[in-house]
Parts: C-alpha cells; structure tokens; sequence
C-alpha cells in the first residue's frame, strides 16, 4: 500500500474522529489501558480492533500476526489517545500486519528483556533493546535466543530498506559471525566543530581545515577581543566536564575511534604514537588558557552556554548542537558583532584534517526471538513489518500523525502541525518506536528546514564520509574480559588523560597508567578481540 491508497485509509479514519470528537472529552480513551506492577503498559486497542469504530479497515484474520516488544518513553501514554485505534490500524493495514505491541517503559526495560530471555516461550516475536548489545544478550544469542537474520538481510526484493543497512553499523550485532538485530539508525557524520562566525569575520579568520587553523582561531578568540568590548572576557573553546570532546580532537590527528588497525592488529587508540600527540595538542591549548581552567568541574548540563553567553566561540560536538546555539542567537535576536543589524551565527565544520569521529551509527536495536518466530512465514512477517515501517509514509505517520488530523501540508508539500495538544500526540506518540529508520534517518516529506538546518544536514551528509568508525565494536561485544572489565579499565585511562592535560600527572605517569590497564586485563582484551579479528 503506497501513498496514495494509505490516504484512502487514513481520511476514514479521519471521518471517524471528526465525527466523533465533539462528543469526547479529551482526557477520555476508548481504548482499556492499563500498567502492571512490573512497567508493562498493555494496551487493549492493540489486541484488538473497536467494534464501533468505522475507520476498523484491518481483517486480522487475513494478516499474520506480529508481537512486538517497544520502550515507551512517554509514562504509559504511548500510542494511547482517544484514537489511537484508528491510527494503529492506518499502520496495520498499510504493513498488512496483525500487530500486537506490548508497550514496557523504558525504565523497567532491562527487567523486562532479562525476565523474557529466562523463558523463551514468553517472548515476542520482535524485542527492542536500548543502547547497545551487551554480555546478556551476547550470552543469549550464543543460546540460541535470536533469529540469525544475515542471509535474510541481503534479500533486496523482500526487504527494499533493511537491505540497504550500513554493514560497518550492522557489525557491531555480531554474534560470533551471525547478525542477531536490526539497529535503530542514528547519523554516522554528527560530530563536528561549530565556531561564531560573526566572531571569525571580525578577526579575519576562514574556515578552520587544520589543527594549527583550530589553534589559531582558539587564540584569537581568546586574545584578540573578537566581541569587540575592549575587555579580556572571552575563551576559544566551550567545554564542561563531558570528555567526549577530547575523543573528537584525537581523530584530528589520525587516531582511532577507541581502537584502530595498526600494522594489521586492532589495538585501543592509547597504544597510537598520534594519541600522545594529540593530548600534548589539547594540553597546550589548556595550558596557553583557550578553554576554561576550570573545565573538569563545571556541570554538563551547562554545555552549550559559554558560547550563548559570549563567553567562547568554538564547540566542539555534534553538528545539531552548534545549530541549536545559532538558533538561540536567532530566536533571542543577538547582535552580530560585525552589523548589529544582523543576529550572531555560527559556521559548522565536519571534519578537520580529513577526519571526524562517528558515531555508532545507531542506538538501539530490534531482535527476532527464535522461539516465537519459529517458522519461516512469521520470520518473514515480522522482517516484512519492520521493513514497511521504514517506508515514507510510515516514517511520516509516526514522527507526525495523521494528515488531516495531527498536520497539514502546505503548498510546498511540507508538513505544518497541527496545534501540538497532549490529546492529539498521544494517538501516535511513541509509534517511532516501531522504525529502524533504515536507509532514511528521516522522511523526505517533512518540516520546511531554515537555513541553518539545510546547512546541518549537509555538513553531516559530507562528514560521513570522513568519519572514523570503530573497527573492534563486533568484536569487544563478543570478548569476555571486556564485558567484565572493559568499562572499569576504560575509565582508568580517560582520567589518566584528563590528569595528563591538566598537568596533574607526568608523561611518564601517564604511560604507566597504560600498563597497569594492560596487565589489569586490556592485553587479554586486546588477545580476544585480535582473535576474532582475525578468524574473520
């Protein structure tokens, strides 16, 4: 069903609800919503469909059923309006899918999975998992738990989107060879240097392509009054006690995304001659005073304000973050200090020295339980519904509702929503839950973009292509050290690194810190990921 006949379903369901809204208040729900102790909000319209609703064009009898387990991030009010039914039916039909969702709030998800892997029978046939593949799930794939999904995926007939997968991406669902989830995508190209530009013109500065450009722009909003004042009240750089910045500048200089391939072995990035290099690069720049001295304390939550308060220039995170402060100058008109007629703007940058740090491409993840998806039509049923899910029209119904009802278009084609009310987003919240977003992070029809996000998406879409991803994410997954130690030694070596650049410890002593986590258990980590490696 494509967009035309979904449009035939959709305005029945919309006749429905118009007919029907005068007459529902809007705290009431025809639908019977309810929340066990244990988190799960079990939703009655999903089971089934309303005997008065006349927008009920799903026959359940000729679909193939689907159970799908879905975080619900809204407090039980995922998918729960006064029609919810009629939109999930818009969804059921257009996928040709019997679905049964059982919603479990993000808080109680882990328990949930935990209790569900412990007996198979009970699991859904499709589950969501937050954040990434963890030793659980390793040790219940290596069990049999999940459906190994690598052959199905290459199949472009069936499965149009989900065949188009990052493959890099997909390797971090590896269990011993086999592909055992469908990741939730997120953008690979999103990290990047954001820096005032009002502030750069002023001091004649270009486009930053080097370190030494990164250094000198830090200087000079630092030293040479870039707000024009007469007084020495600016830094270069925004920076809060999130380190992740340091991760960003390390690659810069031809380090890894926390391991790399050297000499045909993977190793952590501290063991890279161009590791010690970079933190000497940052250390100077802390030490030369062109990011706050009192960095390492300040509160992440205050990220981002430094350079809205005129306090420094240069951010250094993801791209969609410095396009949020040049929304802040717009939105709270800030002057530019070039023409006070114009507001302060910001440029983004995405790779320096022809390198940037990707992201992991995704954050979360779908699994089919082997249990319940025990026969190839409900295999296939369950891929077909994922799949469908990431066509336009289903990406468009759950970022936004319903047309009509939820958003309009405008003679552009571009969505304008409706008035955002409580009563009308519950009807498709949390349906964005049910999309792999695979090939398409989003739709093609959606908000009219500013300029300042048109300029976002394509420095993000040039970024990819300099993005350094990292090569041992399938393997650490599967290494047994490291998910028992990995994260305890991985600390260990980032605060030797902030020690390091604050001046707090010697070179000497930072390598050996490197040591201690080698013989602590990174060289056997080291050893099981090589293993792996290698094996394929």
């Amino acid at each position: 069903m494509k967009l035309r006949e979904l449009k035939k379903v959709a305005a029945v369901a919309m006749c429905s609800i118009m007919v029907t809204s005068a007459a529902v208040g809007c705290g009431s729900q025809t639908s019977s919503d309810s929340t066990d102790q244990s988190g799960t909000t079990s939703q009655g319209s999903t089971e089934s469909a309303q005997s008065s609703g006349s927008s009920d064009t799903t026959t359940s009898d000729t679909y193939p059923t689907v159970t799908f387990m879905a975080i619900d991030f809204n407090a039980g009010m995922s998918n729960s309006g006064d029609k919810a039914e009629e939109t999930l039916n818009i969804i059921k039909d257009y996928t040709g899918t019997d679905l049964s969702i059982q919603w479990v709030l993000s808080d109680v998800l882990e328990e949930k999975t935990t209790l569900a892997l412990a007996d198979p029978s009970t699991m859904p046939m499709i589950m969501t998992f937050s954040g990434s593949v963890n030793g659980t799930v390793v040790n219940a794939a290596r069990q049999g738990a999940f459906v190994d999904l690598t052959e199905y995926l290459k199949d472009t007939e069936k499965y149009p989107n989900l065949s188009q997968q990052n493959t890099e991406v997909a390797k971090s669902l590896t269990v011993d060879g086999k592909q055992i989830g469908i990741y939730r995508a997120r953008v690979i190209g999103r990290y990047g240097i954001s820096y005032r530009q009002d502030w750069a013109d002023k001091l004649g500065l270009g486009v930053p392509e080097t370190v030494d450009d990164v250094y000198e722009m830090l200087y000079q909003f630092t030293y040479g009054d870039p707000d024009g004042n007469g007084v020495d009240d600016t830094i270069g750089m925004e920076m809060t006690s999130y380190t992740g910045v340091f991760d960003i500048i390390q690659t810069w200089f031809g380090v890894g995304n926390g391991w790399a391939e050297v000499d045909g072995e993977l190793v952590p990035v501290f063991e890279q001659e161009e590791y010690l290099e970079a933190l000497n690069w940052i250390k100077k720049c802390y030490d030369d005073g062109l990011m706050p001295s009192d960095w390492a304390t300040r509160p992440t939550d205050s990220w981002s304000n430094g350079c809205k308060n005129g306090e420094n220039g240069v951010y250094i995170d993801v791209l969609d973050g410095g396009r949020r402060i040049w929304d802040y100058f717009v939105t709270n008109e800030v002057p530019s200090v070039v023409d006070d007629s114009e507001y302060a703007s910001m440029n983004l940058v995405g790779a320096i020295n022809g390198h940037t740090l990707a992201t992991s491409g995704y954050n979360g993840y779908f699994t089919l339980s082997a249990s319940t998806c025990d026969t190839e039509e409900k295999i296939e049923a369950a891929l077909t519904f994922l799949d469908k899910m990431n066509d336009d029209e289903m990406i468009v119904l759950a970022d936004n509702g319903v047309e009509g009802y939820n958003y309009t278009l405008d003679d552009n084609g571009y969505i304008v929503k409706v008035e955002d009310s409580d009563n009308l987003k519950a009807n498709y919240q949390g349906l964005n839950q049910l999309v792999a977003y695979i090939p398409n992070i989003e739709a093609s029809k959606t908000a009219e973009k500013t300029e300042r996000q048109i300029l976002e998406a394509q420095v993000k879409a040039e970024a990819e292509q300099y993005a350094v991803l990292n090569p041992a994410l399938a393997y650490l997954v599967n290494s047994e050290t490291y998910s028992t130690e990995g994260s305890t030694l991985d600390d260990k070596i980032n605060q030797a690194r902030t020690q390091y650049i604050c001046g707090e410890i010697t070179e000497d002593e930072l390598k050996a810190v490197w040591q201690e986590v080698l013989d602590q258990g990174y060289q056997d980590i080291i050893d099981e990921v090589n293993e792996q490696y290698h094996a394929n």
